[in-house]
């Protein structure tokens, strides 16, 4: 939880209206963080280009899957819910790739 999150006691003691104003800025950020993670992965596509590697790699595609598993347990938040999420980063950012080429 970082310093920008609401205590559970402090989210508790918030109007309905304060926890949705929350909620839209915790939405805005993780948009943000998935064009952050999308300019990210269009560098990396380039870079494959470039060095004529293939668009899928299957071994780091298990460790990003490996780490968002990690993070979920860490965070206490379902494992298999996180993995669906990035799964379908990852099939996003292929389909982006490929059609960059």
């Amino acid at each position: 939880m970082s310093q920008d999150e609401p205590t559970t006691q402090y989210a508790e003691e918030m109007s309905l209206d304060e926890l949705r104003d929350e909620i839209r800025a915790i939405d805005r950020e993780i948009v943000e963080q998935i064009a952050q993670r999308t300019y990210v992965a269009d560098t990396i596509a380039r870079v494959k280009d470039e060095q004529g590697l293939p668009t899928t790699d299957e071994e780091q595609e298990q460790a990003v899957m490996d780490r968002a598993g990690e993070n979920a347990e860490q965070f206490d938040v379902d494992s298999n819910l996180v993995k669906a999420i990035f799964r379908l980063l990852i099939e996003l950012n292929k389909v982006e790739q490929r059609e960059s080429r």
